[in-house]
């Protein structure tokens, strides 16, 4: 009897816990995920060379980069190595380091489309990663008209603007859009980014056409080659994407993420702040170059749903007090 008990209440907690957040899950993660931070390994004798000193000084001193930087014990290692978040056995870069090198380490241009895609309010871009044959077009055009598709068949959930559980964070107005780009296989510049595409543990060819998912603050949900990514697999990783949201930590969902020098809490602030600005230059005659979203719609309080949590509280509140009685 104890024991029914205590899974009516743990199933009664779930089911309250899945009815407080509507927030899709794209934008919950670009709302609270924080990046994992990448470790830059210095080669001992490099690390006391005064150009090295004053090459990494900015990214030590408040650095906007989700980055640590740390001086190798082993004297033997004569190259710097970019490694993984979650693997200390992994490199995702390795070579010689200087302004050149670091700076493609820290961005690139595809890293830009990404992070332009993501501030505009894309819920995710699907980077596809080819040599640019016939075969590899035909294959983008598949994946580009599913996802025209599904973005045209879809919704997200529905938001109530007066739920103190699904407030939405600074930032672009919520919309539902799935986007891609390309980058090719043997493209120098990008080659840090596409190993970080390809992920410390994925199991992804990287000299074979591969996808990787990307959305929130530069988060990879997966990489898959893609001649095994069909129909079934984009529906699936796009309806994960743009549903409700578990509320879940970061570290009990998948992924991991790619090395961004950008302050994120400051640039979400900044695109939240556009549509604003932009209005009061409108209203004050004044020209401006910023681009402006429509507001998504009030939607109004949606009473079966309060009337469910209601519910939900009182047979939580009689668990409880029955447990507490036995």
């Amino acid at each position: 009897m104890v024991a029914m008990k205590r899974t009516l209440c743990i199933w009664l907690i779930a089911v309250a816990a899945a009815q407080c957040c509507t927030i899709p899950v794209f934008r919950f993660a670009l709302d609270r995920w924080e990046p994992d931070r990448f470790t830059l390994v210095i080669p001992p004798a490099a690390a006391s060379k005064p150009e090295i000193i004053d090459l990494l000084r900015p990214l030590r001193a408040g650095g906007k980069a989700n980055l640590d930087i740390i001086t190798a014990k082993d004297a033997s290692l004569n190259r710097a190595e970019l490694r993984f978040p979650t693997s200390t056995d992994k490199s995702a870069w390795s070579g010689d380091l200087d302004a050149k090198t670091l700076a493609e380490l820290l961005d690139s241009p595809a890293r830009k489309i990404l992070r332009e895609h993501i501030l505009s309010g894309d819920s995710v871009t699907w980077v596809l990663v080819d040599g640019g044959s016939a075969a590899d077009d035909a294959e983008a055009a598949r994946i580009t008209k599913r996802l025209t598709f599904l973005e045209q068949a879809a919704a997200l959930p529905i938001q109530d603007p007066n739920d103190p559980d699904s407030q939405l964070g600074p930032g672009p107005p919520l919309k539902l859009r799935f986007n891609t780009m390309r980058l090719r296989l043997n493209d120098a510049v990008e080659k840090p980014l596409i190993a970080m595409l390809a992920g410390p543990r994925s199991k992804v060819d990287v000299t074979k056409p591969f996808a990787a998912a990307v959305f929130a603050r530069g988060r990879v949900l997966g990489a898959w080659q893609v001649s095994e990514l069909d129909d079934t697999s984009l529906e699936d990783t796009c309806m994960f994407l743009i549903g409700r949201c578990s509320c879940r930590v970061k570290q009990e969902n998948p992924g991991w993420d790619i090395l961004f020098n950008l302050d994120w809490e400051q640039a979400l602030k900044a695109t939240g702040e556009a549509p604003q600005v932009a209005l009061e230059a409108k209203q004050n005659n004044q020209p401006t170059v910023v681009v402006t979203t429509e507001a998504p719609p009030k939607v109004p309080s949606n009473p079966l749903r309060n009337v469910g949590l209601a519910i939900g509280g009182v047979l939580m509140g009689t668990v409880f007090w029955l447990l507490r009685k036995k």
